[in-house]
């Protein structure tokens, strides 16, 4: 399992993230306080405060969806 923060601007992020996510053979969830949707999901992530940071976790060690996803990867300073 892998966890990361991101954050998505806009409905294209959206629509780019969740295409990724669905080329996964895993579950990735995203979270905003108590609750948690489905990244595969769209109507579940626009139900998500989208101004904010949002936690991800995904179920898999490997490490290439981060790849894939780092333009959403909130860079810690």
């Amino acid at each position: 399992m892998t966890k990361a923060l991101i954050r998505l601007k806009s409905i294209d992020d959206v629509k780019t993230f969740v295409k990724k996510a669905n080329d996964l053979d895993c579950d990735v969830d995203l979270s905003l306080g108590k609750y948690t949707v489905d990244g595969k999901s769209i109507m579940g992530i626009f139900s998500l405060d989208l101004s904010r940071d949002i936690e991800m976790t995904v179920h898999s060690d490997k490490a290439t969806f981060l790849d894939a996803v780092a333009e959403f990867l909130v860079k810690e300073n």
